[in-house]
Parts: structure tokens; C-alpha cells; sequence
């Protein structure tokens, strides 16, 4: 077998590093891990591979001078604009004056807390049952006494609110989180959103931008419903006072490393603060937050939610507009 093919048969990411510590002949599997082709990542430099941080040129630099193996552990690459994958690294000199750079992805850890936080969920879970029986009885005992049609309406979006709650503590408690699918038209759920949204004390301008002649998805409304009302939520805590909800189709889609024909999109843009630089890198992380009282779980279970869709949730911002983009393919199905 041919030297090429066997170095693409590693299961261990790695390449060759000129003097100028730039990467030559990267094999399949560094090109897998850090999800960019060879011919993008030939030439790019070992400084390329984590922005701002000096511990990789700095242990080239000394295996190349000491001629001596040279590891890191826990380094963390950025390997796409929301992604960060932990590896070990290990530089070895090569007799014609190169160096070996082989890159080993380390499994994520949860972080110790992990345990602990699902126990605390279950329990808050179990605990809010009871009141969400006694919040939807008493709409269901107002709305039946009032005449309004308005006041009808709100006894009634409370009722499939505290629907929707019970059900998602249902699958705390059962440790059912997956998505239950069925055909829906997605502004339906966008719908369902604004009614919450208009209901809040101080509601913000909406602008709704729909293309009807979309087609129905295959969804979990309740699910979709969390996952764009969180995004709502998250702008309005951020002073935003205009949220555009925004659907089309798009074509070619590329969601996270694939390619789908045909994909939903729906965008969520506000004119809130926006979101803070230095979290910008890590927006999706289990307990990353821009607010001091935030329990930074709110985007990745929004995160979670996309994927168990087989979709993507992107998210990026600008001065005056936060934008973040759903992706959800048609025609596939997923868990």
C-alpha cells in the first residue's frame, strides 16, 4: 500500500510542519477534525490553528531547537465560529528538518457540576407540577367566567403554556427529551411565539416577514416553540425593542459539515445590545452567559433542540442587530 494512503488511514489527526511552521500533506483525519478541506488547510501556519494563543508555536519552537518530542495536553482549537474541541497535541522532529504535528481529539467532559444540575432539574421538575396544575385550573375556571374574546384568548394561550411546561417536565422526570415529530406549518409556531411575546408587560415591536408559501416541516411544535421564544426572550432582556421573525426557504443548504437540498430557515434579528465579545466564541457552552443572573443554558438548549431536528442554530451580532439563524433540512428525518 502506498505511503499517501496508509498516512490517510490514520485514525490520529496529523501533518508535516515546514521551517516556517507552516502544515504540509495534512491526512484525512486532521482534515475531518478541524472540518476544512486539504487544500484549505495546506500552508496554513500552527498559529493559524488557535488565534491569539502562543503555546503551539512555542512548543514547535522548542522541539525544533532541543530536537526532542514535545506534548501538550487539554489544548483548546477553535475549529468553526461556534465550535471548540479539546485535543492533545505532540510535536516530534523528523531527520530532514520538519516537524511531525499529530493532533488527538479528546472526548468532551462534562463539567463536575453536570451530575448535580440534572439532579437539581429533575427535582425542580417535580416540584413545579403541581403549581402548573393550579395556574392552568384557574384559567380554565377564568375563562369560562369572562365574556371578552381578548380575555378568552389570554385564558387560553396560559392553558397551552402550562401544557407545554408540563409536558417538558414530564421529560425531565422520564428522561424523554426527544423531540416528538409531526407535520407542522412553522408559523404556526412563530404565531405561538408573538401571542407570548405581546402578552409580556412591555412587548416589543413585531415584525413578522413570512413567506406562506412554505411547506410543512416535520417537527416537535412544542420544542420549536421553546427554541424560538428563548431567542425572543434573550433579546428583550437584552433592551431589544423591535424583533423581526423571519421564514424562507433555502436552497443548497450547508448544515454544520453537509449539504441539503432544500432547508427551512428561520431568523430571529433584534436591535437589542447584542452579544458581549468576550462569550461570542463560546455563545452555545452549558453555563455561558452575558448576564450575571443568566444560567447560560438557555442557547444550547436551543442548540440541542435544532440538532435533535438534524438542524443547525447559528448566531452572530453586530452594532444595533443580533441575528441568529435556524436551519432545518426537509424531507429528513432524525433520532
Amino acid at each position: 500500500m502506498e505511503t499517501s494512503a496508509l498516512w490517510n488511514q490514520l485514525s490520529t489527526g496529523a501533518a508535516r510542519l515546514d521551517a516556517g511552521l507552516r502544515l504540509c500533506a495534512p491526512n484525512a483525519a486532521l482534515c475531518e477534525l478541524l472540518g476544512q478541506s486539504r487544500r484549505r488547510l495546506e500552508g496554513e501556519t500552527l498559529a493559524d490553528l488557535a488565534p491569539g494563543r502562543t503555546e503551539l508555536v512555542e512548543a514547535a519552537t522548542r522541539s525544533a531547537l532541543e530536537q526532542r518530542v514535545v506534548q501538550l495536553r487539554g489544548v483548546a482549537l477553535a475549529v468553526g465560529p461556534q465550535r471548540v474541541v479539546l485535543v492533545d497535541v505532540s510535536l516530534s522532529p523528523l531527520p530532514d528538518g520538519d516537524l511531525l504535528l499529530e493532533i488527538h481529539a479528546l472526548p468532551p467532559a462534562p463539567p463536575a457540576s453536570t451530575a448535580r444540575l440534572s439532579e437539581s432539574l429533575r427535582g425542580f421538575a417535580h416540584e413545579v407540577k403541581n403549581p402548573l396544575a393550579g395556574l392552568r385550573g384557574a384559567a380554565q375556571l377564568l375563562r369560562r367566567r369572562v365574556v371578552e374574546p381578548a380575555s378568552k384568548e389570554l385564558a387560553d394561550l396560559i392553558i397551552a403554556e402550562a401544557d407545554r411546561l408540563a409536558a417538558l417536565a414530564n421529560r425531565l422526570l422520564q428522561g424523554t427529551g426527544a423531540a416528538q415529530r409531526a407535520p407542522l406549518n412553522i408559523h404556526e409556531v412563530l404565531e405561538r411565539v408573538a401571542a407570548l411575546l405581546a402578552a409580556d408587560e412591555h412587548p416589543p415591536r413585531l415584525i413578522r416577514d413570512f413567506d406562506p408559501s412554505l411547506p410543512a416541516i416535520d417537527g416537535d411544535p412544542d420544542r420549536l416553540t421553546q427554541l424560538v421564544l428563548n431567542l425572543a426572550r434573550n433579546a428583550m432582556e437584552a433592551g431589544a425593542e423591535r424583533i423581526t421573525l423571519r421564514s424562507r426557504a433555502e436552497h443548497g443548504a450547508r448544515i454544520d459539515d453537509r449539504l441539503v437540498r432544500l432547508a427551512l430557515r428561520v431568523d430571529v434579528v433584534d436591535n437589542g445590545r447584542g452579544i458581549p465579545p468576550e462569550i461570542a466564541d463560546t455563545l452555545f457552552f452549558p453555563m455561558v452567559s452575558g448576564r450575571a443572573d443568566g444560567s447560560g443554558l438557555g442557547l444550547a438548549v436551543c442548540r440541542e433542540i435544532a440538532r435533535e431536528h438534524g438542524g443547525a442554530l447559528d448566531g452572530q451580532s453586530r452594532a444595533g442587530e443580533t441575528h441568529f439563524t435556524l436551519l432545518l433540512p426537509y424531507g429528513e428525518r432524525h433520532g
